[in-house]
């Protein structure tokens, strides 16, 4: 099995086993040299077995498997044309991420993690999904952002690695479950911007950061 087919394989089941897809939503993508292999349309992502994800020309879009890709094609080939560091992509529904920003506000930093490792995040206001419209939007942002909220609509991730969109993931969303019980419970103490800056530049979050990006954990 390659790694590529080996990461699709346990991300996607990775995806549905922590909540943030349901049925057959959310789809991911990895690069393979010039073409990409994405989620198929309408599949149960623990369902997909590796003869099921779709090969797509990065450069030309060009369909090259029987079965139709996800419908977010457009959205996955701008993350890859637009930075070539990006490896792997990550569209899911997480829960608190869809509800905090839905109400226009942004997930706010709450504890280190957050704002240490997933240093960019960029905000959408809802446009139609499955267009060029949305894809255009993802692609004004996503050079420069690991983590793209998509208001009334979801999260995107990008990283050199699959793990490594999967923890841009898990940590946004840990991000917006915190704040949301905070808020129900009292008025959450949110860091500061010189707080977030110092955690940034911490040699041990740096160092945590680079490994990561490298799949060494």
């Amino acid at each position: 099995m390659s790694i590529v087919f080996k990461d699709l394989k346990i991300y996607a089941g990775k995806l549905v086993e922590s909540g943030l897809v349901v049925g057959a939503g959310g789809n991911l993508s990895m690069r393979d040299g010039g073409f990409m292999y994405i989620s198929p349309s309408g599949f149960d992502l623990q369902e997909t077995k590796d003869e099921d994800w779709v090969k797509v020309n990065i450069d030309t879009g060009e369909i090259l498997s029987e079965l139709k890709p996800s419908s977010e094609i457009l959205m996955h080939l701008e993350c890859f044309r637009r930075n070539q560091d990006i490896n792997a992509v990550l569209h899911a529904h997480p829960s608190y991420s869809v509800a905090v920003s839905s109400t226009g506000q942004n997930i706010p930093p709450m504890f280190p993690d957050f704002p240490a490792m997933v240093k960019n995040v960029a905000y959408i206001d809802y446009v139609i999904p499955t267009t060029h419209v949305l894809a255009d939007a993802v692609a004004e942002v996503v050079a420069d952002n690991q983590a793209i909220i998509m208001r009334n609509h979801g999260v995107l991730t990008v990283g050199a690695t699959m793990k490594e969109a999967f923890f841009y993931m898990q940590l946004t969303e840990e991000a917006a479950k915190v704040y949301a019980i905070s808020a129900a419970i009292g008025k959450p103490r949110i860091l500061t911007e010189k707080e977030c800056d110092d955690l940034r530049n911490l040699s041990s979050e740096t160092y945590r950061a680079d490994l990561l990006k490298k799949g060494k954990i």
